[in-house]
This record gives C-alpha cells, sequence and structure tokens, in this order.
C-alpha cells in the first residue's frame, strides 16, 4: 500500500493547504483548547483548530454565521473587576491565595510584582520563565500579572495568557483566574465554575512545561483559585478548584492532536477550508470531517449552529443531549429510538429498547384514557371555591 500522504510532507506544510495558502492561521488560545478538551470525539473541530482555522468566518462562508463570544458589556465589567482585585500590587488576591489555599504559610505583607514586558509573545514567554525561576529561589510571595506561557500544540507553541501566576515561599507555584460571575452564599454557576476550571488546567499543563525546565522542577499546585464577585456586590471572593480531573482530559486531548495527520490522512485530496471557496465545495469539505455535535457545543463553538443543522437533518439523537445519547446505548438515530419503542426493531433484551416500549405503553395508555363524562372549566372552579364564598 503506498504511505499516507501527510508522512511524505511536514505536518505544517499539510495544515496549511488544508488552511488556504493565503489565509494566516488563527492561533489557539486557552478557551479554544478547553472546548477541545470538553468534546474530545469532535474529529472536525480538532483539525479546524490544529489548522489555525478561523471557524467563525467558516461559519459565515458557510451561511451559519455565530454569536458565540463574550459581549462588550461584560468585557468591561471583566477588566473592571480584575483591576480591583490586582489593585495595590495585589494585595487583595495575594491575601485571598494565602487564606484559601497556603494558610500555613507566613502571610504577604509585601508581594515582589517583576516587570513581564518584551517584545512579540516569544519574548514575553522567555521573560515570564524568567521571572518564575528568579521568584523561585526568592522565597517570597511573587505576583506575575498576566504571563505569557507557550504550550506546544500540533508541534506549534500556542501563547496562552493567564490573569495572575502567584509563586509562593515555598516555590510552588498557582495559577489565578479571575471571572465576573457571582458567587452566590459560596458557589457560582456549576457550568461556568466547569468553564473556568478547564481553561486553568490548559494553564497548569503549560506551567507545568516551563517547571521541567528547571533543575530542581518546582510543584505546579493542581487547586487554582477562581476568583469572582461576593453576591452582587463587587468585593472579590474566591474559592479553591481541584483541576485535577480537567487537566487529565486535556492533557489526553493534546495528545491525540498532535496526531492530526492521521485525520488529515483520510480527508480527499485537495480539501481546503479557506472561506474564499465555492459554497458548495467549502460545504463538502466541512462534512468530510465527522462531528461530535451536542447542545453544549453552542456555548463554545462558532461552527455549532451549522452542525446543529446537519445533526437535526440526520436526526441524530446526539442534537438532543449527550446524556440522553448515553442512555440510548446502540441508538444513534431518532428513527431508530421510533422504530424500537413501537416493536418494529431492536433486541427485546437491550434495557434501552425494553425501557422504550414501556415509555410507547404509558403514553397510549394516558392518551387513551377520557373521563366519562368531562367537566367544564368552571364546574373544577365551583369545586375549589370554599362554601359560602361569593362567585366571580
Amino acid at each position: 500500500m503506498p504511505p499516507p500522504r501527510t508522512r511524505g510532507k511536514a505536518l505544517r506544510h499539510r495544515l496549511a493547504e488544508l488552511r488556504g495558502p493565503d489565509v494566516p492561521a488563527k492561533a489557539l488560545d486557552a478557551r479554544a483548547l478547553a472546548a477541545l478538551a470538553a468534546n474530545p470525539g469532535c474529529e472536525r473541530r480538532a483539525i479546524l483548530d490544529g489548522a489555525g482555522v478561523n471557524k467563525a468566518v467558516l461559519a459565515d462562508a458557510l451561511g451559519a454565521p455565530s454569536v458565540f463570544g463574550q459581549s462588550q458589556f461584560a468585557f468591561m465589567r471583566g477588566n473592571a473587576f480584575e483591576a480591583r482585585v490586582k489593585a495595590d500590587g495585589g494585595a487583595e488576591l495575594l491575601r485571598l491565595v494565602h487564606e484559601k489555599l497556603d494558610a500555613g504559610a507566613e502571610p504577604p505583607t509585601r508581594a515582589r510584582v517583576p516587570g513581564l514586558t518584551a517584545v512579540g509573545p516569544e519574548g514575553r514567554a522567555a521573560r515570564t520563565a524568567l521571572a518564575l525561576r528568579e521568584a523561585t529561589g526568592a522565597a517570597a510571595w511573587t505576583l506575575l500579572d498576566h504571563p505569557m506561557l507557550a504550550l506546544d500544540v500540533a508541534g506549534s507553541p500556542a501563547f496562552l495568557e493567564p490573569d495572575a501566576v502567584v509563586v509562593h515561599p515555598d516555590g510552588s507555584w498557582t495559577v489565578v483566574e479571575i471571572k465576573s460571575f457571582p458567587m452566590l452564599d459560596g458557589s457560582a454557576d456549576p457550568a461556568k465554575v466547569g468553564a473556568a476550571a478547564r481553561q486553568s488546567a490548559v494553564y497548569v499543563l503549560a506551567l507545568e512545561e516551563v517547571a521541567a525546565r528547571l533543575d530542581p522542577a518546582p510543584r505546579v499546585r493542581h487547586r487554582v483559585l477562581l476568583v469572582c464577585p461576593k453576591d452582587f456586590s463587587n468585593l472579590p471572593t474566591a474559592s479553591a478548584v481541584d483541576v485535577r480531573k480537567q487537566r487529565a482530559v486535556t492533557s489526553r486531548q493534546l495528545a491525540r492532536l498532535t496526531r492530526i495527520e492521521d485525520i488529515a490522512d483520510t480527508l480527499p485530496e485537495g480539501t481546503c477550508f479557506a472561506p474564499d471557496r465555492p459554497a458548495a465545495e467549502l460545504t463538502a469539505a466541512v462534512e468530510s470531517v465527522p462531528a461530535a455535535y451536542a447542545p453544549e457545543c453552542l456555548a463554545a463553538c462558532e461552527l455549532a449552529f451549522h452542525c446543529r443543522d446537519r445533526s437535526r437533518a440526520s436526526g441524530a439523537v446526539t442534537a438532543l443531549g449527550r446524556s440522553l445519547r448515553a442512555e440510548l446505548g446502540d441508538l444513534t438515530t431518532i428513527d431508530e429510538v421510533l422504530a424500537a419503542a413501537h416493536g418494529e426493531a431492536g433486541d427485546p433484551d437491550d434495557p434501552a429498547v425494553a425501557a422504550l416500549r414501556r415509555a410507547a405503553e404509558l403514553r397510549a395508555e394516558a392518551l387513551a384514557y377520557h373521563p366519562e363524562e368531562p367537566r367544564s372549566r368552571q364546574g373544577v372552579l365551583d369545586d375549589a371555591r370554599p362554601e359560602g364564598a361569593p362567585c366571580r
């Protein structure tokens, strides 16, 4: 058999062909990497993100424009809250880190805040690595405000910018994520906390790559600090979030992403996702890569509307949610589900098929039930009226 096409070419060259010869690559950020980890079975997103395709522009070209993104109001509110948290040299932020993560250490009465300015992302990443090395040996509280970290993704660096990284007096490192959604009575929206945890796990992985280059390697803490407004005020409060599970999932997904040449080998010759291609050709290129749509994609992917339309047209049960898909086992389409429920197909010993048939029987019984004398709405109201109460 002939060798795979991509083995004879550099992976970067192959990805540039998929993106389009004159189309600049869109850099991956922590949000994109976290979204990949949240839907690891989607080959479409993996190849598009690996090739640096701008999915928002691609969605426009496909006729399914995306509304995914953060509003300008939320962006401004988040910046204002972050500035408040980091005021006075990050005194309040370091107090929260000490209280929630390292109460046994000396209180941070005075912290070091090194400058991280440099030319370009590569320069900033190098300056951040140097500052981390110096802070580790200083045995003092150190706050790195918007450091730049580099994470290897598919053979090329992705530059990531966490809100802050704190170096403890014992030399360990903690990621700090600042969000503008409220924390009510000590808890926040679980979906938003989960998204923040996945994003923080990406930063933890990038920090571990920096730590691995030092001797001895500092400890990167797997409990990150999530800072949010307290209740309905603008006062900061915080919670420690364990991201070990999210880190493991993200690490596996990145390892899978580094083998995107396997996905590229399955694509037809000449496949290109350049937005200036004819609509029919562009649609065929996108559809040549399998997707794993779920309603959660609407909050994380620019192509969600396009994939949702295709999923609904094919009758895929994933369009109704991942939890339902997991309950249905081998039944992957709505037609198969209905056939199993009506006894036209499916193994009666399959628990999913048995449950569907029982549900269909109960529904039929409910629809067949008719009271002997249907009562009017007024009659029901009269019976509910206390004796002696006036009629209205």
